[in-house]
């Protein structure tokens, strides 16, 4: 997720804070894949694999899609217990007796779909193994990712890019539970998460410096290491680190993900590299990146700026920077920025916290948030990217958080304006990070629409039945057990032929009444 901060990421309680929330590039011109000599470790951190199971769903009527064809159980059944849905298992259960080809036509009240929840361990259900691994992309950048389900060899690879200030561990719940079906992989870009330099970039002490930050702060001298000299953790940098991962660690074409500024690298990559693509999902994509001008797009202009982001940092950084890290690292202000950030602030975020917080004490965590704050924008706006994809047809998702504060549903609905075809989710409650917040409801899109993508639509879209066609949008609550309480929430899908103004005038109608709008 972005935050203009570098510790502004999700965050969660440590044990001993116990912080409560309510207080609170280049293009790829080639055609096939290459690969180099690399350097891989792993750690296995979850050993745990298997099936779903679902529990006591009484007078429900399931149904259940699969890569073989659609299976329905007769209403006579009354309801299910114990049903283990081993490998494909993203059908939905339809309350009540109502058939369940009727879930989505147009102009229907809300229907309630019962999805799965996560993998409750407690209860004997396995989620899939989780790895901790290094890979040497170049001398001294080691970058650290997750994997899970290595094992399904014949299913589709599937690629988590996380936002400004978190990891590879904000995708924890996808790796576990997606990774049942999938292989899944998530990476922390260069300069945040796990992939910060495991040596000082600028040994050399300043004059003037304090003996703190000779001791603990990297990056704040005057000599730049030669691995180090040209680096600026940028947008550039990110999508051209994507580009190098797929092509040497997953060796062929995936699904890429990616919430709030992963979003952005996502259609950035997907827009430079079309052939190692199969589908983008955003999630919550914020819409720009960087504030000073590019100096291949913009050379004259970027001149104007002595320092982008690069090493050392300037003598008159340096004070600034110090002086701001220490109050966005400080524990209450992460909290804050989560409170803000999570629309239901009963969601569980202490591994997420503390994984931050663990970040933000890395000796190299100020300097490299000061490269990414003052890099310059990438050489593709969003717009652009998004232009070159519909150009080049890369299959898109679009799934917002509607509560989100930063990044409001406007500028999803503008996405999904130049890319009609793309089937847009609107979820809520739900804020900037909804798949964190509510993994099961992304979960359960994201399996559903990559399986509509594999069988060329043979299998529907989440929400949708076979064949079904939805011109302008439709909502469904869906209901799902989270510690054996059930909660549900209201998701939104827009169809090809909705507008803003569509939107708008709705919104006019729900509040003035029926008076008509026409465009």
């Amino acid at each position: 997720m972005d935050i203009l901060s570098y510790s502004g990421a999700p965050c969660s309680h440590v044990v001993n804070l116990r912080l409560e929330l309510v207080v609170k590039s280049s293009d790829l011109h080639q055609s096939k894949l290459t690969f180099r000599k690399h350097k891989f470790r792993c750690t296995k951190i979850n050993s745990r694999c298997g099936s779903f199971r679902l529990y006591n769903i009484d007078q429900s009527l399931l149904k259940q899609h699969s890569h073989q064809g659609r299976f329905r159980s007769p209403s006579s059944l009354g309801g299910f217990r114990n049903v283990d849905l081993s490998g494909s298992y993203d059908g939905y259960v339809i309350d009540g007796k109502e058939d369940a080809r009727d879930i989505s036509k147009p102009g229907d009240s809300e229907t309630k779909v019962v999805i799965p929840g996560m993998p409750d361990e407690s209860n004997g259900e396995s989620s899939a193994a989780v790895s901790s691994c290094f890979w040497e992309w170049k001398p001294k950048f080691n970058v650290h990712y997750e994997k899970s389900g290595c094992e399904n060899v014949t299913s589709p690879p599937v690629l988590f890019l996380p936002g400004f200030g978190v990891g590879s561990f904000h995708y924890e719940k996808q790796l576990k539970d997606l990774g049942r079906d999938f292989r899944v992989w998530a990476i922390d870009f260069l300069g945040q998460g796990m992939s910060l330099p495991s040596e000082n970039p600028t040994p050399g002490s300043s004059e003037g410096d304090t003996l703190e930050r000779k001791d603990s702060a990297w990056g704040f001298g005057d000599e730049t290491e030669p691995w180090a000299s040209e680096l600026v953790y940028s947008i550039d940098l990110w999508q051209d680190q994507v580009r190098y991962f797929i092509e040497e660690v997953i060796g062929e074409p995936v699904y890429v993900v990616g919430n709030s500024l992963g979003g952005y690298v996502a259609l950035y990559f997907a827009a430079t590299n079309p052939h190692l693509v199969k589908g983008v999902t955003l999630l919550n994509a914020t819409p720009f990146w960087g504030f000073l001008p590019n100096p291949i797009t913009s050379p004259r202009l970027a001149k104007i700026f002595p320092w982008s982001g690069t090493f050392p940092l300037p003598s008159r950084v340096r004070k600034l920077i110090e002086f701001v890290w220490q109050k966005i690292s400080d524990p209450r202000s992460i909290a804050e920025i989560l409170r803000q950030v999570y629309a239901d602030h009963t969601t569980k975020v202490d591994k997420v916290f503390s994984r931050i917080l663990e970040t933000t004490q890395h000796p190299a965590a100020a300097a490299s948030f000061a490269s990414i704050m003052f890099a310059p924008r990438g050489q593709l706006s969003f717009g652009d990217a998004l232009s070159r994809c519909k150009m080049n047809n890369v299959s898109i998702c679009l799934m917002y958080g509607k509560e989100d504060p930063w990044v409001k549903p406007v500028w999803g609905l503008q996405v999904k304006q130049q890319v009609p075809e793309a089937p847009y989710y609107e979820i809520s409650p739900a804020g900037h990070c909804p798949h964190d917040e509510v993994p099961e409801v992304v979960n359960y899109l994201l399996r559903g629409w990559i399986k509509n993508l594999e069988t060329q639509n043979s299998i529907a879209l989440p929400l949708l039945d076979d064949g079904e066609s939805i011109d302008y949008s439709i909502a469904r609550e869906l209901e799902f057990v989270r510690d054996g309480s059930r909660k549900s929430l209201s998701v939104r899908f827009f169809g090809s032929k909705f507008s803003l103004w569509n939107r708008i005038s709705s919104y006019i109608k729900s509040q003035f009444g029926n008076t008509d709008l026409k465009s």
